[in-house]
Formats: C-alpha cells, structure tokens, sequence
C-alpha cells in the first residue's frame, strides 16, 4: 500500500492521467468490491493511477425519504477492507469535523463535498489529519473564487490539495462546466480534478431526487482533459438505471474501458 507522500508523488506525476472513481454511495460491499476489482484491472492496463472512492453518508439528498448509506462506522469498515485487499488508495467526503477526523484514520484522502466548500472548520479538520484533501468547488463559486478556499487550507496547513470543478449553477436545475476554471485553478498551485458526472447531474430535476445527463460526462470529460486537467473523478455502476444514489449521470460499469481508452488518448495528446 502506497503511503500519503507516494500518493502524492502519483497525482503529481506529469504524463500520467489518474482517476478517481467508484460508486456514489456504499450500498453494500459486493458492489464496492465488483467495481474495485474492475477499475483496477482496467487501470493498471491502461496505465492510469486510480482511486476508489465511495461514500458512507450522502448528507444532502433531495429527499429526506432517500437512501443515505451505510453510516460512517459500517461505512469506514468497508472502506478499510476495500483498501486492504485491493491495494489501493480510497477516497471518501466528509460532513463534519468529527467525520473528518473518524475517516483519516481510515483513507488515504479526504473529499470536502461542494457544499461544504466553504465551511472553515471542516476544511481545518481535514487538513489536520495530514491526509490529502480534494476540496470541490461550490456549484455557487466562480473559479477564482476558490483561490480563496484553497489558501483557507493553505494556512490551515495544508500542502497536499486536490482541487475539483463539479459545474456551476445555471438556472433552475442545471449545471454548466465552465473550462475556463481548470486553467483557473492550476494557478493557485494544485493538481486539478474534473468531476465528469456531477457535472452533468440536474440537481432536483426529478422532483423528490436529482436526475442527469450520462451521454454528456465523456463529453466535458474530454474537454477538461483538454483544458490541462490532471485527473478525472467519475462516478460508475453496473446498473446505473437501479442505483441508490445518482444513477442518471453515473456511467455503466461496462462501458468504462473504453470511455478511459478515450480518454487516455484525450490526455497523451495534450500532454
């Protein structure tokens, strides 16, 4: 298992595309385990550095009625076996300052979800775990806005950052990716990550959940990468259709191969 320090080595590798992937939320370890098992596989033949990446608690669904997840404790337990058994590094959001510190002794990077950007002791807490923290740019910031969320981290301490553009408010129940935010944010110092599928999420758009536009996601994803974006955060599902989180904009299992294969070529070319 690769340490914080080697971890970051690889996100700052240049010529070398990673990606942070998995499912939306942990509904059961089976599925964690089928979709580690074959992004790794895929990963490792096409020489991308990955991430697994899963959530134990979705704390902002639309509805009050909708599945959350496991909870932190079950939730980091199956985190920690996923990370032990496949090798590989894990990345998970965190909500709060004593979730923050439960899920650093467990991950090997912490993820500030959107909404939460600009929560200051969240960011703290994160930072004080000595993890690498992905800080996500707020739907309601423009880019240079989080130049400002990036030195709250910096001051806090922080010297491993990921920063993720995920898409900005755009009316009613739209989001729209803004390429002009991943030069952006390579300014501030940070390698920066292009959240394909939340990017084309419809926030609210199915009335008591989010719905979204999957066909999109390799699109922006291919635009990002030729923007100058280091990495790729992707959320995939074997039956995207029946998942429990997100499934309108996350990417059939099945098709991921060739959507990275894509990609990769997306990302030699600009390098």
């Amino acid at each position: 298992m690769l340490n914080s320090a080697a971890i970051w080595k690889k996100l700052n590798s240049p010529g070398r595309l990673f990606l942070i992937a998995g499912p939306c939320v942990i509904e059961n370890e089976k599925l964690c385990r089928q979709i580690a098992a074959s992004l790794i596989k895929t990963c490792r033949e096409l020489g991308i550095f990955y991430i697994f990446k899963a959530s134990f608690d979705k704390a902002n669904r639309t509805s009050g009625k909708a599945f959350r997840g496991p909870g932190i404790e079950a939730g980091l337990e199956t985190l920690a076996r996923i990370r032990a058994e496949f090798g590989v590094p894990v990345l998970t959001d965190v909500h709060t300052e004593a979730q923050a510190v439960a899920a650093g002794n467990v991950v090997d990077i912490l993820q500030i979800p959107a909404f939460l950007c600009r929560q200051t002791d969240l960011i703290e807490a994160a930072v004080a775990t000595g993890k690498i923290v992905n800080l996500k740019k707020g739907q309601f910031l423009s880019p240079p806005e989080m130049g400002r969320v990036a030195e709250k981290a910096r001051q806090a301490g922080a010297r491993k950052i990921l920063l993720t553009e995920r898409g900005t408010t755009f009316g009613y129940n739209n989001l729209v990716a803004d390429m002009r935010s991943i030069p952006i944010m390579k300014s501030f110092g940070f390698p920066v990550v292009f959240d394909a599928t939340h990017s084309v999420q419809l926030p609210g758009g199915g009335g008591d959940k989010s719905s979204g536009q999957r066909e999109f996601a390799p699109v922006l994803a291919r635009c990002a990468l030729a923007a100058g974006a280091n990495g790729l955060f992707m959320e995939t599902h074997p039956q995207p259709d029946r998942a429990l989180s997100d499934g309108p904009n996350m990417i059939p299992l099945g098709e991921m191969k060739a959507t990275l294969k894509s990609l990769r070529a997306v990302f030699r070319a600009v390098q």
